[in-house]
């Protein structure tokens, strides 16, 4: 469950959408409703911060509902306490005076009137959490909708149905069942069956918690200090020692060198991929006789 500081930030950025969107005749009326802050506490504009303080404490003293039980008198209370909250910090009264004089800037008096009051009073790291839990599950709802698309595609072509055909025959020995039932029997046995089926669905795999946004960020103390130790063994071993390749990382710059993306890489034939290895493609020289072989192999067959 999200901090409550985290769901009032979101509440927050919420009420300014929706406050922009509705776009109120008056900027300023976000301060303090229709009324004026200054007419609420019986002051001039240009009052200074004592006469403002005498205003509220002599207006305290007859609507506080301590002294006034009256139920309007209450909610007068309440409208007094707002204003004065707004003209006493110095910040906030010149935020409401540029209101006033500027109405036709509703974005920015209300933009600015939500970070006053919801910008400091929020910790950031709570943002932060926030809105990676948001990013991620947007992230991880986008995922699935992709691989529920492309699996579902790849279960109308004709290929999938065969292979499908293939494993029922597999696992029923040959035997085909001709009842009038068979239909539904089919349908289900489909359902069980395709749950055996490894779909290779280039662009799409099912999403992985280890992909979220939110969870690289958390390990990506551990992901940094593992790709340092990586170039530091590296170093050490082939530019210091200088040892020969293994066998992994030749397959790694062999990979990197021709720019292929590692599912792609993956089925590759071995005798193909040990052929482009033994190449040593990483060296720029090899790499474009390799290119030159390509292009002119190319225009051969055409």
């Amino acid at each position: 469950m999200a901090p409550p500081a985290t769901i009032r930030c979101c509440a927050a950025a919420l009420t300014l959408m929706f406050s922009i969107l509705i776009i109120s005749p008056s900027s300023s009326a976000i301060y303090c409703d229709e009324d004026d802050c200054y007419d609420l506490l019986g002051v001039a504009q240009t009052a200074n911060a004592s006469e403002i303080k005498k205003a509220y404490y002599k207006l305290s003293l007859k609507h506080h509902p301590d002294k006034n039980p009256d139920p309007e008198s209450k909610k007068l209370f309440v409208k007094i306490a707002n204003a004065y909250e707004i003209l006493k910090d110095e910040a906030t009264r010149e935020q409401y005076d540029y209101a006033i004089a500027h109405p036709e800037e509703v974005f920015y008096n209300t933009a600015r009137y939500y970070h006053a009051y919801y910008g400091h009073k929020t910790d950031p790291r709570f943002v932060l959490v926030g809105l990676l839990l948001i990013l991620s599950g947007f992230q991880y709802m986008n995922q699935m909708t992709r691989y529920n698309q492309a699996v579902a595609m790849v279960k109308k072509t004709p290929a999938y149905k065969n292979r499908l055909r293939a494993l029922e025959l597999e696992r029923s020995g040959g035997v085909t069942n001709k009842k009038k039932s068979n239909k539904q029997m089919d349908k289900k046995v489909e359902e069980d069956l395709s749950k055996e089926l490894e779909l290779d669905i280039k662009g799409a795999h099912k999403p992985s918690i280890w992909e979220l946004l939110g969870v690289r960020f958390i390990v990506l103390p551990y992901t940094i200090g593992k790709l340092l130790l990586w170039n530091g063994c590296w170093f050490w071993r082939y530019e210091v020692k200088q040892a020969p390749y293994s066998w992994e990382d030749a397959v790694y710059l062999t990979q990197r060198s021709l720019r292929v993306p590692l599912d792609a890489w993956g089925s590759i034939e071995e005798s193909k991929m040990e052929d482009l290895v033994q190449r040593r493609l990483w060296e720029k020289s090899n790499l474009e006789t390799y290119f030159a072989e390509l292009r002119k192999e190319s225009k051969r067959r055409r």
